[in-house]
């Protein structure tokens, strides 16, 4: 079973590749593949209360191919994604904590967007287990956990154990496991500091059972694991792809690949 374990603080990451995207990719927050293609969710804001919602498509080389409005009204900002082998689920929410949501889903081949279900929180990432029917997803901060069915009836909330760090984009592992990335911005005596870390959630135990720092950084200074993330296992090994930039920022966002020999 794909999970963390063979992971710590002291990991090598070894960045074997980096894909620039040139075209304005605003404020990524998701990212996940999807028949042969890249998904990377971004708000683009425009006022305090006014915004667009985007879920890019891009291709290999890193041109777009789509560009996907998520949301409705005030909803207009999309938070981490996930594909569950049929489809890609993305929320949408107000940017305000306990604001409301809108939960979605995306047809990868047709680029058709769907309204699933609403909820009354922010939900700042989702993702969905297909095989028990049943969608995960975090309120602002990841401070508290949510599980619904598949028609958005409520099955379970419950508090976030640790205060380490705030989950930002996520991926269903299977046997009710997510592996986490996020952020914390902490303040000291000189200035901002951005703590970053990947973690495992493990939705039928409530509880945190394995987290750890990441102690890598952008081009522009930024942890790895800012916003979107990805990851998957194969043959011993670990892959990892994050953007943590803006477009406005330094080189502009650009798609990150580090991989990893767990110990």
């Amino acid at each position: 079973m794909p999970a963390l374990d063979g992971l710590d603080r002291h990991t090598a990451w070894h960045l074997i590749d980096r894909l620039p995207l040139d075209f304005a990719t605003f404020h990524p927050q998701g990212l996940t593949f999807a028949a042969g293609l890249t998904f990377l969710s971004s708000v683009e804001i425009q006022s305090e209360t006014r915004g667009v919602g985007h879920v890019f498509v891009i291709d290999e080389r890193g041109a777009l191919q789509r560009d996907l409005i998520v949301g409705d009204g005030e909803m207009y900002h999309p938070g981490g994604i996930d594909f569950d082998g049929s489809s890609v689920w993305v929320s949408v929410a107000q940017y305000r904590p306990g604001g409301q949501s809108i939960i979605m889903t995306i047809d990868p081949e047709t680029g058709e967007v769907r309204e699933r279900f609403r909820v009354a929180d922010h939900v700042s990432w989702v993702v969905c287990d297909r095989t028990n029917g049943l969608v995960h997803g975090a309120s602002w901060g990841s401070r508290f956990f949510y599980t619904w069915t598949l028609a958005g009836a409520l099955v379970a909330y419950w508090p976030n154990p640790s205060g380490f760090i705030d989950y930002q984009d996520c991926r269903f592992l299977g046997e009710g496991l997510i592996a986490a990335s996020g952020i914390a911005v902490l303040s000291g005596a000189s200035g901002a500091f951005e703590l970053g870390g990947l973690a495992l959630i493990d939705t039928a135990q409530h509880t945190i059972p394995q987290e750890f720092p990441i102690g890598l950084y952008s081009t522009n200074g930024h942890t790895i694991t800012r916003n979107p993330f990805a990851i998957s296992f194969d043959s011993g090994c670990v892959t990892m792809w994050v953007a943590p930039d803006d477009f406005a920022e330094g080189n502009g966002t650009e798609i990150l690949t580090y991989r990893a020999t767990p110990a």
